[in-house]
């Protein structure tokens, strides 16, 4: 199923799954290990950076400016080179007879689940029905594939869970992490006056629900409530999304590639919308709680995880019900909530999440300190 894998790989626009690949490497480089990043490219090349050496494999364009590795051979002839003492893989399709390869070579294979198929499906297509069925069958696979599967949420988790069991397959509960200097609450505050600040981040497809948290925007304009929304992201629904807003105070800002420019407009929100209900964890969450920024999430999926009554709200995945949710953060004490917003993130540090991933895969190598640590992605946007 490759949609799901190139809803977390957007080329230029990269959000979550990109950032946690380069969180992990400067942590696996930084205890040692040393890192091979494979990943599809317009040509063949090799690239040594300071978190290891990154090799593209061509790989042919299958919609949306992703691409897709067809022929996990070449992926092969590139391990049998490195050496690994483990893979960590976040492909769930094309690339499967690598963990073949890595079983009769006695290579540790661990499987790290970034999203739900069958939510990402139903997000994408609409389709209510009919997914459960095909799903667990590919997912039934997977668990029998790989020496251990990691997820992020207890959402991302109840997709595994019963099959991993009858598998013998460990099942791992992994929570991701916020860089938490970067995003900061000391990279601004939101004006006691004016307009009720609002902000969005996030891929601008289907899939990650930017079509309600602009309704929820568009819903609080016409009850008459002075508010103003800020759409960091770029995506093939930007048209969509503009005509939602039609009318309303919302502003598409595009994708902000400075990180620390993408804190400035977090920090100096009053409350965040990032409302999926089909996302597995959501960093963007924590890095607007890590700036201080409140979260009104929906009721459902793994951001709901990270949003307690001290940071923020969850409500109905509808634009009414969140518009409540909203209006009833941005009624509390800026100051207490900014301090919770903060407080919340700081649980979430990558070093966590690092020391964590390094353990499992020890675990499934073959030697306690292993030569190698790989992290093997099928699908990105070029």
């Amino acid at each position: 199923m490759r949609i799901a894998q190139l809803a977390n790989f957007v080329g230029p626009a990269s959000g979550g799954m990109k950032t946690a690949v380069r969180a992990l490497a400067a942590g696996y480089v930084a205890a040692g290990a040393e890192r091979l990043l494979v990943m599809p490219g317009p040509r063949d090349e090799r690239e040594v950076t300071p978190y290891g050496e990154v090799v593209r494999l061509r790989a042919p364009r299958v919609g949306g400016g992703y691409r897709l590795i067809l022929e996990p051979w070449r992926v092969i002839d590139v391990l049998e080179r490195f050496g690994p003492t483990s893979i960590e893989m976040s492909d769930k399709s094309t690339l499967l007879p690598v963990t073949g390869w890595a079983r009769r070579n006695r290579v540790g294979s661990l499987l790290f689940s970034h999203e739900r198929l069958d939510a990402m499906i139903a997000l994408r297509t609409g389709w209510e029905t009919g997914v459960q069925a095909p799903v667990a069958v590919l997912n039934r696979v997977l668990v029998r594939r790989f020496d251990a599967v990691v997820v992020t949420s207890g959402f991302a988790e109840s997709e595994f869970a019963p099959l991993a069991v009858p598998a013998r397959t460990p099942l791992h509960r992994v929570p991701l992490g916020v860089d938490l200097e970067t995003f900061h609450p000391g990279r601004g505050t939101p004006s006691p006056r004016g307009p009720l600040r609002l902000v969005h981040a996030g891929r601008l497809s289907r899939e990650k629900s930017p079509h309600l948290a602009v309704a929820t925007a568009v819903a609080l304009h016409r009850r008459g409530v002075p508010v103003r929304m800020d759409v960091l992201g770029a995506g093939p629904h930007r048209d969509e999304l503009e005509e939602i807003a039609r009318g309303a105070p919302v502003r598409f800002h595009g994708h902000v590639a400075d990180r620390a420019e993408l804190a400035g407009h977090l920090a100096r929100a009053h409350v965040a919308l990032s409302v999926c209900p089909g996302e597995t964890f959501g960093l963007a969450v924590l890095e607007a709680l890590a700036s201080g920024t409140p979260v009104v999430t929906a009721d459902v999926g793994g951001a709901s995880e990270l949003v307690d009554r001290s940071c923020g709200r969850r409500g109905r995945p509808d634009p009414e019900a969140l518009a409540d949710a909203v209006l009833e953060v941005a009624a509390r004490p800026v100051a207490a909530r900014r301090r919770a917003a903060r407080t919340r993130a700081e649980n979430f540090p990558w070093s966590a999440t690092v020391d964590h991933m390094l353990d499992l895969h020890r675990r499934v190598s073959n030697t306690q300190h292993g030569r190698a640590v790989i992290d093997l992605t099928a699908v990105t946007g070029q």
